[in-house]
């Protein structure tokens, strides 16, 4: 069973998201965006990601999520980079504001324990250690507009400990402080 081993608050500068843009229509049968993923790595598009200075332990690839009222959901496979990176051709970019992000690693395996689907869990846990208030005004005033990711970390996600088990981060961008 996936269980949440750590939360914290960790700051980020003004980002480029870069990578693909998924809708709820991209969706595989079993309700994941797995076969968008295996396209990723089928095509080479991590590696092209990778010449722009990504992929680090500090930067890795992620599954950034965001939900507006309007506009629903969207699944971006991609990596955070510099603002002001170039996008290479047939790639999609966001540029996300500069700030604090709430964090949870969540411990288990990959196959059978469910990491991915401990959303309502890292809100919890956030807001328990005093990060309850996220961060909507992305698009301003007229939309709600919420940013949320997970990042594959190397080498917490990519080197499985004695028993198979990874970390995958979960992060939620926060509100600033009243």
């Amino acid at each position: 069973m996936a269980e949440i081993i750590k939360v914290y608050k960790e700051h980020l500068p003004a980002v480029r998201l870069i990578g693909k843009r998924y809708t709820d229509a991209d969706r595989g049968e079993d309700g994941s965006f797995a076969g968008k993923w295996d396209e990723w790595f089928r095509n080479g598009w991590n590696r092209m990601l990778d010449e722009l200075g990504g992929h680090s332990e500090e930067n890795s690839y992620l599954g950034c999520m965001s939900y507006s009222e309007r506009q629903g959901f969207a699944y971006w496979i991609g990596m955070f980079l510099p603002q002001n990176t170039a996008v290479p051709d047939g790639f999609e970019y966001a540029d996300i504001p500069e700030g604090d992000v709430g964090i949870c690693w969540i411990f288990g395996k990959e196959k059978g324990d469910n990491i991915y689907g401990m959303h309502d869990a890292c809100m919890s846990k956030l807001a328990d250690n005093g990060m309850g208030q996220f961060k909507d005004d992305f698009a301003g005033p007229e939309d709600k507009w919420f940013w949320f990711f997970e990042r594959y970390n190397h080498p917490r996600f990519t080197t499985p400990d004695e028993n198979g088990n990874i970390i995958l981060d979960y992060g939620m961008y926060l509100a600033k402080a009243q």
